[in-house]
C-alpha cells in the first residue's frame, strides 16, 4: 500500500509483457486514468465500459473479450483493472478465462475494492439477476492500493466501502472496531484511511490465507451477504438502488444473532439509515437467497461471527423467519 508512482513502474520494469491493457469504466477513465497514464508504457491501450453493477454480466464480458481479440492480446499480455469492485471482479474473470488465463493486476479505486473486492482471488459476474454466480478463483499478479484514489469518491461511495471495513472489524478485529467507535462523528472523508485500511486488509488476508477457496472459514467474509446480496439485486432495478455497502449493512443487522443485534445495529445505523423494504418483495428476496453459494442441500445458510475473533458460526434460515428479521430491522430507531 502506498503511492503508485513509487511502486507500479518498478514492478512493470521487472516484467516483460508483450502488451499492457487497462480496463476502466466511465468514472475511472475520467478521474483515475489520468493519474496513472504517465506511469505506464506509451504503447498501453485502454478498454472502457459503462459504470455500474448492471453491466457486470456476460454481455459486457463478451465486449471486453472482443476488444482483447482486436488488440491481439496474447498469453503474455497484462490486464490492469483500474476501478472498483465491478471492474476488479469482471476484469479478473475476463483475464482468467482469456486463452486459459493471462496475468492481471488490481488497482482498486474505491474503498470497497481496496478493503475487500480486490483481495483474495475471487473473480466473477452476475447472471439472471443473481450476484457473482459465475466466476473463478484466480489471484492477481499484484495488487496496488493507493489511498489517494479515495479523494475521487463521493461520500456515499465511501460509506458503501465502510460497511466492509465494519464487517472486518466485527469478524476479526476488536482493535479496528474500537478505532471505528473512536472516530465518533468525524466525517468519512476526514478519517485516517491508511490506518483503517491496514487493519481491515489484515483481517481479510488472514482469513483468505487460512481458506483460499472458501471451504469453511472464508465463508465468514460473507457475513451479511446472504440477505444483503438479495437486497442489492432486488433494489438494482428500482428507482432507489442500494449500494453494495448499504445492502450488506442491512444484511449484517438481520443476520447477527438476536442477542447481539441491537449492538451491531447501533454501530451500523450511525452510517446507514433504515431502508424501507416492501413486504411484497419478501418472496422475491427469498428466491434470490435460494441461489446463494453458501447453501447446502437446498438449505439457506448464513455465515456469522461467533464470540471470538475469526470464529465461524453457520446458521440456517427458513422462509418463515425472513419477514420477522426484516421487520425487526425496519423498526430500529436511528443511532
Amino acid at each position: 500500500m502506498g503511492s503508485l508512482r513509487q511502486t507500479l513502474p518498478h514492478w512493470l520494469e521487472k516484467k516483460h509483457y508483450t502488451q499492457v491493457i487497462v480496463l476502466t469504466d466511465d468514472n475511472t477513465q475520467t478521474h483515475c486514468w489520468p493519474q496513472i497514464q504517465n506511469l505506464l508504457p506509451h504503447s498501453v491501450k485502454t478498454i472502457t465500459i459503462p459504470a455500474g453493477e448492471q453491466h457486470k454480466n456476460l454481455k459486457t464480458c463478451e465486449w471486453i473479450w472482443n476488444q482483447m481479440l482486436l488488440q491481439q492480446c496474447d498469453r503474455k499480455s497484462l490486464l490492469i483493472n483500474l476501478g472498483g469492485g465491478v471492474i476488479g471482479d469482471m476484469g479478473g474473470f475476463c483475464a482468467a478465462t482469456w486463452k486459459r488465463g493471462i496475468d492481471f493486476i488490481q488497482i482498486p479505486t474505491t474503498l470497497l475494492s481496496m478493503t475487500d473486492a480486490a483481495i483474495g482471488g475471487k473473480t466473477g459476474i452476475d447472471f439472471q439477476g443473481i450476484k457473482n454466480i459465475i466466476g473463478v478463483f484466480q489471484n492477481p499478479a499484484a495488487i496496488f492500493i493507493d489511498p489517494t484514489f479515495l479523494n475521487t469518491l463521493a461520500e456515499r461511495e465511501l460509506r458503501s466501502g465502510f460497511a466492509e471495513v465494519i464487517k472486518h472489524a466485527l469478524i476479526g478485529s476488536p482493535v479496528l472496531l474500537h478505532k471505528i467507535h473512536q472516530s465518533g462523528n468525524t466525517p468519512l472523508p476526514h478519517l485516517d484511511w491508511s490506518e483503517l485500511l491496514r487493519e481491515s486488509i489484515a483481517v481479510k488476508i488472514h482469513v483468505v490465507a487460512q481458506d483460499p477457496t472458501e471451504q469453511n472459514l472464508r465463508m465468514l467474509l460473507n457475513f451479511g451477504h446472504t440477505i444483503g446480496h438479495a437486497l442489492e439485486s432486488y433494489f438494482l432495478d428500482t428507482d432507489t438502488p442500494l449500494t453494495h455497502g448499504e445492502a450488506i449493512a442491512i444484511g449484517m443487522i438481520c443476520e447477527i444473532p438476536k442477542d447481539k443485534r441491537a449492538e451491531v445495529a447501533k454501530t451500523l445505523l450511525r452510517y446507514f439509515p433504515v431502508v424501507p423494504i416492501p413486504e411484497t418483495a419478501y418472496p422475491e428476496l427469498w428466491n434470490m437467497m435460494l441461489q446463494d453459494k453458501k447453501n447446502s442441500s437446498g438449505t439457506v445458510r448464513m455465515a456469522v461471527p461467533d464470540e471470538l475473533p475469526f470464529t465461524l458460526n453457520v446458521l440456517e434460515l427458513s422462509e418463515m423467519q425472513l419477514p420477522d428479521l426484516l421487520s425487526e430491522y425496519q423498526n430500529f430507531s436511528p443511532a
